[in-house]
Parts: structure tokens; C-alpha cells; sequence
């Protein structure tokens, strides 16, 4: 049976909105919002398609690849072999007039510009998000002036956090095509489900040694090698507790070296890309966010949706989520003897430990649940096509049979 949404429409009848963004790899945070928004945006009036730019043959699309289809999200391939490759444009192009696009949603500087020039040869609204720029190369200074130039020209320009909106207003987008809107995660995926010392026990863990955990890219700027200082310090001053970070990337080798050089590989891991990660957070004692630089991470939302005590550096989007001492730490980031300080709090206070856990999920279920961030979005989309709510599509006449 095909879908049926709200008053006699069917999927195929739906403003199509097409998400647009340059991965390589399995992704990162951003990948979390795009592929989630499909199955919540359908039944708000809206077909959501999702195209990736991606290196051709690069594994780690196979990865997202699986992803979307466990989430239901439509997931379209684009191969592109680098910033002269015309032929990523004429994809998009037929893309845009086969699916007849009438809502192009950017998501970094190539989507962006590529979306101004479509629009040349295709009718469409224009929306972007700002995700932040994390990963700092030579070419970044490069990307920044492309985004800055495209971020002018689009419609609505969302960033996930008020230092990027900031940002934005700075290089001269108006005030009035701004908005924030923080980013949020499925409230009912990211539950508990079994309690701590049965996540442990599953992962191999001793029930009584007390579990940090850490997930992201394994980049320079998510300062895993202060995380793993600081850990090497806890287990210097005899604490029983052992670091587990899941992820992949350009670093690994590096850190891998500096566990290796310390003697502490039984009690530091590096655990990969994990395409699953509830039960890691269901072992968790406590979730530590070490960034230099970020927007505002999904995984710091998923860690306190899973009432893991969090500890989290002052940068960016983060201070504005979490109050020091009520539902998460704070620390200055680079700093070791910062970070080692708040383990110590953390790990050696166990009512601490659930008083964050609790109020973390609170803060989740009150401000950062997908539903509301998707009505937002939805609330955009509506805006610029002049949809009547009343008269057409809304998420409480969603129907499916």
C-alpha cells in the first residue's frame, strides 16, 4: 500500500524539499539531522530526498548508504571527483527537474554555491543550514569565502548554534533571513533500555570499573589525545576506570601511537565507527566532549537523551545547552588538568553522577526533540511556498495505511 498523508495526498504529491551536502567517509553529526528528517517531514506535508556528493567508490558511502535505509530516508548518489567535476552540476540539475524540486536545502559551501547556479535553470526556493567549520585545512580559508559569498544570496539561512549565527550575521547576511534553530535527536530512539552494569557486561566490562566514553571524528580539533592524557593521569592516581572512543578518521594512527606509548591499551580503546551506539552510551559512567572547536554536537544530545553524566568543553553552541552543575559539566578547552579535575568530580560522586544524568534528559525532552526542531523546519518550508495549513497538509492529518 503506498503512504497516504493527511487529506487525499499522496507522497508523490508533495512539495519535494532535496537536501544536499558533501560527505566523505561515513559522515559526521550533520548526517544525523539530514537522514532523519525524511520519516518526519512526510507526514508534515513534505517528500524529502537526500543527495550526497561523495569521492566515487569511497566505502564509507556503502556505510551511510545502509544507514538511510535503516531510517527510511531516499538517498541519492552523486559521484564527484573534486571542484572542476561539471558533471556533479548536470547531475543535480536532472535531479532537480526529474523530482521537480521546489525546495533546495544546502548543508556546506558546495551545496551552497551549486544551489545558486541550479536555480539559474531550475525553479526553486533556497534554504541552508550552517553546521559550523570544524576541521581546519589549507583550503578552508578558501570554503569560508565561498560560503560567506553564498550565505548573502539564500533565502533562509539556519545555524544549529548562537556563535554561528553570529557568524553569519558578521559576514552580511541579514538579520532577517537568520534564524536559529539547535539541533535535536529522536527522543525515542535515544532511550535506555538496560541498565548500566548489563551494557557493561555485554561490551566485556567489569561491572565495577567505571566507563568514559567519547564519539567522534578523529580529528585534530576533537582533542582526544587531552581525553587520553587526562585518563592515563586518573589511572596514574589508581582509579579503575577505562576510555573507550568509537570513531574514524585522520588521527587515529596518532592516538593509537600515544596509547601504545604509555602502556595502556588495555584500558584506553579505540573502537571504530559504530554504526550502533545506544549500547556503548547504556555502559557509560560518564560521556566527556574534549572539542576545541564545535557547533553544537549530536552526540553531546545523545549522551544526556541517555542520561550519561556529561562533561563538555566551553565552545561554541555548548555553554548555551548546558548549565554548570545542573545537567552537565563545563571545562575550558586544552586543558588537561581542567578535564582531569572534572573526571575526578564526576567519577568519585555517584549522587552527582545521577543528579546530571537526569536533569541532562530533562533538557533533551523539554528543548532538543527532533519533533519540535522538524515543525520549525516544516514551519520554514511553509513560509516560503505560501502553504495554508489549514487548507492543506499538517502533521496531525498524517495518515498512513
Amino acid at each position: 500500500m503506498k503512504k497516504q498523508v493527511g487529506q487525499g495526498f499522496t507522497s508523490s504529491h508533495l512539495p519535494v524539499v532535496l537536501d544536499t551536502r558533501v560527505v566523505t567517509g561515513t559522515g559526521g553529526g550533520p548526517d544525523k539531522t539530514i537522514l532523519n528528517s525524511p520519516r518526519f517531514l512526510e507526514p508534515m506535508g513534505y517528500r524529502n530526498l537526500c543527495a550526497y556528493l561523495h569521492p566515487p567508490g569511497d566505502p564509507g558511502f556503502e556505510t551511510l548508504r545502509r544507514k538511510a535505509e535503516a531510517w527510511n530516508a531516499p538517498l541519492i548518489s552523486i559521484p564527484d571527483r573534486g571542484p572542476w567535476d561539471w558533471k556533479v552540476v548536470t547531475s543535480l540539475l536532472e535531479t532537480c527537474r526529474r523530482e521537480r524540486v521546489a525546495i533546495w536545502h544546502g548543508h556546506d559551501y558546495k551545496s551552497n554555491a551549486v544551489g545558486l547556479l541550479l536555480r539559474r535553470f531550475w525553479p526553486m526556493r533556497l534554504v541552508t543550514t550552517v553546521h559550523g567549520w570544524v576541521k581546519h585545512t589549507r583550503r578552508t580559508p578558501l570554503y569560508y569565502g565561498i560560503d560567506r559569498a553564498c550565505l548573502k544570496r539564500y533565502e533562509v539561512v539556519i545555524s544549529v548554534s548562537d556563535d554561528l549565527f553570529q557568524n553569519c550575521l558578521d559576514c552580511g547576511v541579514p538579520r532577517e533571513l537568520c534564524l536559529l534553530i539547535e539541533n535535536a535527536i529522536d527522543t525515542r530512539q535515544f532511550a535506555r533500555t538496560v541498565d548500566r552494569e548489563e551494557a557493561k557486561r555485554r561490551l566485556g566490562i567489569p561491572a565495577n570499573r567505571l566507563l568514559i566514553g567519547a564519539i567522534g571524528r578523529l580529528s585534530e580539533e576533537k582533542g582526544f589525545d587531552l581525553l587520553i592524557a587526562a585518563v592515563d593521569r586518573l589511572l596514574e592516581q589508581g582509579f579503575d576506570v577505562e576510555l573507550r572512543i568509537a570513531g574514524e578518521g585522520d588521527q587515529q594512527e596518532r592516538l593509537a601511537s600515544l596509547i601504545r606509548a604509555r602502556g595502556r591499551e588495555e584500558r584506553i580503546r579505540l573502537v571504530g565507527y559504530q554504526a550502533q551506539t545506544i549500547l556503548l552510551y547504556e555502559a557509560m559512567d560518564v560521556f566527556v566532549l574534549s572539542s576545541l572547536r564545535e557547533g553544537l554536537p549530536n552526540v553531546v544530545l545523545e549522551a544526556m537523551a541517555m542520561e550519561v553524566p556529561v562533561i563538555a568543553t566551553r565552545v561554541a553552541g555548548i555553554p548555551r545547552l548546558i548549565q554548570h552543575g545542573h545537567n552537565g559539566l563545563l571545562i575550558d578547552p586544552g586543558s588537561v588538568p581542567g578535564l582531569t579535575d572534572a573526571l575526578v568530580s564526576v567519577l568519585q560522586d555517584g549522587p552527582l553522577r545521577d543528579r546530571l544524568a537526569r536533569s541532562g534528559r530533562a533538557t533533551i525532552d523539554q528543548n532538543h526533540s527532533f519533533e519540535v526542531r522538524m515543525e520549525k523546519i516544516r514551519a520554514i518550508y511553509d513560509r516560503l511556498l505560501g502553504r495554508d495549513l489549514t487548507s492543506t497538509l499538517t502533521s496531525k492529518a498524517a495518515l498512513i495505511s
